[in-house]
């Protein structure tokens, strides 16, 4: 049976550029995700056909939650300076205004195991093979396995809150 991909525009936000290690305060020269890549191969998921850094998609307004996401592994403990993090993936595809596809994992660091880091529950952190020529503010076409990933809305979550 093929899936029925959510489909959702998505705009790219800059990011702190930690995860490539191109940010200016980042802590991590090479990147985190090229420190934490050995680990999570060790665990069954090989990241080596992506990029060491995530694309930032803003989907406002939106907001994701992965509900059954492809992998999830607990308790990395890959920096010897910080606590072991959980981390979850999950499949998604993207698409360029020029149409270039690509297959990506939504990289999604548990909140909850990373205190000093807030993310907008409307950005999702994607790892891909590099693209050529995307920039912030850059809108694109983001598929989500509907089986691993729920989308709603701002204006819904408002409205049930008041």
């Amino acid at each position: 049976m093929e899936t029925q991909w959510i489909q959702v525009t998505a705009t790219i936000k800059s990011g702190y550029g930690v995860a490539s290690g191109q940010g200016s305060h980042s802590p991590y020269p090479a990147g985190s995700i090229a420190l934490q890549t050995p680990f999570f191969r060790d665990r069954g998921l090989d990241l080596s056909p992506y990029f060491p850094g995530t694309i930032n998609l803003s989907i406002q307004p939106h907001r994701f939650q992965l509900t059954q996401p492809q992998y999830t592994f607990r308790q990395v403990a890959w920096f010897p300076d910080i606590p072991p993090e959980d981390f979850s993936f999950s499949r998604c595809q993207l698409e360029t205004r020029h149409g270039d596809r690509a297959q990506g994992l939504i990289y999604y660091p548990h909140p909850d195991t990373k205190p000093d880091h807030f993310q907008d529950p409307s950005i999702i952190e994607v790892l891909a093979p590099f693209l050529p020529g995307l920039n912030p503010g850059d809108r694109l076409t983001l598929r989500l396995n509907p089986n691993e990933v729920e989308v709603t809305s701002t204006e819904d979550a408002h409205q049930s809150n008041t």
